[in-house]
């Protein structure tokens, strides 16, 4: 909610005593879950990348290949999810590619 140029963020218990349908309650559970699988893959897909770059300054292209291959599939995954945008995980590719060729 913003009022005059304020955030006010309010928790999701405080949400669920203000739901008096059944099908709101419903949904601030299904959010709940939805956002605790987004930020997993979210936080996989940075971890994934971080190893890559990792790969790279040490060195190792092949392992780099392989983690790219992962890359590249996690990222297409949470595109067709909706988890992040398909241009975003198109871009991310792109650059990672790039960094890649760039390194060998």
């Amino acid at each position: 909610m913003v009022l005059r140029d304020k955030m006010f963020f309010v928790r999701l218990e405080e949400v669920k005593l203000l739901a008096n349908i059944k099908s709101a309650e419903k949904r601030i559970l299904i959010t709940e879950k939805r956002t605790a699988i987004n930020k997993a893959r979210k936080s996989e897909i940075k971890t994934y990348i971080k190893k890559f770059d990792k790969a790279i300054d040490n060195g190792n292209f092949d392992e780099a290949k392989t983690l790219l291959r992962t890359i590249d599939k996690k990222l297409k995954r949470a595109a067709h999810k909706n988890v992040i945008h398909m241009n975003n995980a198109s871009r991310k590719v792109s650059r990672l590619t790039k960094k890649l060729n760039s390194a060998m």
